[in-house]
């Protein structure tokens, strides 16, 4: 029975060590995901601005109609005040021209708005282009860095699975079921040391008796909280300094 659970702690070093490879390309995949979504969402920002952008010149647009409007009625009214006859009429007229003259002095003013807006908003996406731009070039480079180390990695997993590949054949195929089951369960952790008298798997104190069992290691131990498959793991030596 020694000899099968050292299979079983064989078996869960190289699986550990295979999820450490697979852990550190997740990583770099998502360093390289996290620079491409904070690109993308500088270009949504872009896009936004952009957006504004014509959203204000199509108001200035507007706007410049109604002032050059404005400022015509103020000249129409204006030749008109030459020909009128009664006070009721000049009255009128004048009524209509400081109306226009408002009307032109205000659109004016909405004008000036519209282009430090549209000036600012330009500025703002023109900046976060050139940001982007600068990201994109850094992120390509990362890219080809990353696709290296990853294939690298790759490199030393392929050797590993293979080693996986001949300490699975070692177990009988009821032990190679248990274990596959406990490593699908249990986060990839289906053997584990006890410690202290603890699981190092759920970290629960485990029953005299059953800490003295795992010690003999003659028969097959499990967790009787978490189900995963226990071994004794003798005390690491402290050194005493002299």
């Amino acid at each position: 029975m020694k000899e099968e659970i050292f299979q079983f702690i064989k078996l869960q070093a190289i699986d550990s060590q295979i999820a450490g490879f697979d852990n550190a390309i997740a990583k770099h995949q998502a360093v390289i995901a996290g620079r491409e979504q904070a690109i993308a969402e500088k270009l949504e920002t872009i896009a936004a601005f952009r957006g504004k952008v014509d959203l204000l010149n199509q108001k200035q647009r507007e706007t410049k109609i109604e002032h050059d409007d404005a400022g015509a009625r103020v000249k129409d009214r204006q030749n008109k005040m030459m020909q009128v006859q009664t006070s009721r009429e000049h009255q009128a007229l004048l009524k209509e021209i400081e109306e226009n003259k408002r009307l032109v002095k205000e659109t004016e003013d909405r004008i000036l708005q519209f282009i430090e807006q549209i000036e600012q908003l330009e500025e703002e996406a023109t900046t976060l282009e050139n940001l982007c731009a600068g990201e994109q070039q850094l992120l390509a480079q990362e890219i080809e860095n990353v696709d290296k180390e990853i294939k690298r990695v790759e490199v030393s997993k392929k050797s590993v699975v293979s080693q996986r590949d001949i300490a699975a054949s070692e177990l009988r195929a009821a032990d190679l079921k248990r274990y596959t089951l406990l490593i699908n369960k249990r986060d990839g952790l289906a053997v584990v040391p006890i410690i202290d008298s603890v699981c190092q798997g759920c970290y629960m104190a485990l029953p005299p008796q059953q800490v003295i069992e795992v010690r003999r290691a003659d028969k097959l131990n499990i967790c009787p909280t978490c189900q995963r498959i226990l071994y004794y793991k003798e005390p690491e030596a402290v050194a005493v300094d002299k």
